[in-house]
């Protein structure tokens, strides 16, 4: 189960700071991603980390503005998201893939599990 959390409202900028806390999994054996998806469009990769943690992709959109990390005691991963911008409002889903891999996998249908989203909404 994937949990994820942080989200909210905040001015083009600021920043936030997702969680998403995995139960019931070997977590280290999960590769972890970010996906969000905004009002009629579809879901895309935002940024995704390795077993280890040390390999990171990240979508153009977001490169030197947001960081993806992983601590695997306590489970958990998180997107520090800086500089948002209006364009970066989504529901934010963590995702997890039972697979050993040095690099991120990008692509959403090899996850086979999801979180429930967290809303991030960035004003102007």
């Amino acid at each position: 189960q994937l949990q994820a959390s942080g989200g909210g409202l905040v001015q083009a900028g600021g920043s936030l700071r997702l969680s998403c806390a995995a139960s019931g999994l070997p977590f280290s054996s999960y590769v972890m991603a970010w996906f969000r998806q905004a009002p009629e469009r579809e879901r895309e990769f935002v940024a995704g980390i390795s077993n280890g943690g040390g390999s990171t992709s990240y979508a153009d959109s977001v490169k030197g503005r947001f960081a993806i990390s992983r601590n695997n005691a306590p489970n958990t991963v998180y997107l520090q998201m800086n500089s948002l911008k209006p364009e970066d409002t989504a529901v934010y889903y963590c995702a997890a893939e039972r697979r050993f891999t040095m690099a991120p996998i990008t692509r959403a249908g090899e996850y086979d599990y999801w979180g429930q989203g967290t809303e991030v909404t960035v004003s102007s």
